[in-house]
């Protein structure tokens, strides 16, 4: 008999945000699960961990017959406390979301969703992160619930390389409107970054992070792009940051003793 596999479920949004139900739903299907999440919304945490306060575990009922845990942690701080103090050992599967927003292009590297699938594949894990184009707290899953289920039977189907997670994003659609899946390049965009100076009831100034997403990248197999067109991305990515194709030009820096 084979081996049931072991997952671990986690998100940014909280155990209490409806795209991480809906994640543990279709992981059900391939294994045992074990939810390790936020108590509290940690969106834009990126790839934080917390240093300078203690770390608390508290069980949590809100997942049924699924042993559950909130985290007063980020989403790193979930992976990492699960692995070594809940699971006491390496699951077979990471799946981190659905998260509430896409997180395409350069916003992968904010997000708290991604980096605790990037977590997982420092760790040498299966890591997948998934992400709906939808804000919403009552945002429809049910598009995204079909093609994670088909994308999590290929992964561990297959043979998953080292050091490398997948960015899923999904368009918001409906399943009958969506073309399909494409495997296609982060976007080069950014964030045009303004702040508003607001005052609080004592007169005192604070400010308000805002702006507008800017999608410079013309190039047509991109995540924002297929997004567009009505495909779910796939954009496979890894944690070493290395500009190895401009190495050559930095040769100059190097110095002999």
């Amino acid at each position: 008999m084979k081996k049931e596999h072991l997952i671990l479920v986690t998100n940014d949004d909280s155990v209490n945000a409806k795209g991480i139900h809906s994640l543990v739903e279709v992981a059900k299907q391939f294994g045992q699960v074990v939810v390790v999440a936020p108590d509290k919304p940690q969106s834009g945490m990126g790839h934080a961990i917390t240093i300078h306060d203690p770390l608390r575990l508290k069980k949590s009922m809100l997942f049924g017959e699924v042993e559950a845990y909130s985290c007063s942690g980020t989403p790193v701080d979930c992976v990492k406390l699960a692995v070594y103090e809940v699971l006491h050992r390496k699951p077979d599967l990471i799946l981190s979301g659905v998260n509430h927003g896409e997180n395409s292009s350069t916003n992968v590297l904010y997000s708290g969703t991604m980096s605790a699938a990037i977590e997982g594949a420092m760790e040498g894990i299966p890591s997948i992160g998934f992400s709906l184009a939808d804000y919403s707290a009552d945002a429809d899953f049910e598009a995204t619930k079909y093609y994670a289920a088909q994308i999590i039977k290929q992964v561990l189907a297959g043979k998953y390389p080292k050091g490398v997670c997948l960015n899923v994003n999904v368009p918001k659609l409906t399943l009958a409107e969506i073309k399909g899946v494409k495997v296609c390049s982060q976007a080069h965009a950014f964030w045009a970054d303004r702040f508003e100076k607001r005052l609080d009831q004592f007169g005192q100034p604070y400010y308000w992070l805002t702006g507008e997403f800017s999608d410079v990248d013309k190039r047509p197999n991109t995540d924002l792009h297929v997004l567009k067109e009505g495909y779910v991305s796939i954009v496979p990515t890894q944690y070493d940051l290395t500009a190895y194709n401009e190495m050559d030009n930095f040769k100059n820096l190097e110095n002999e003793n």
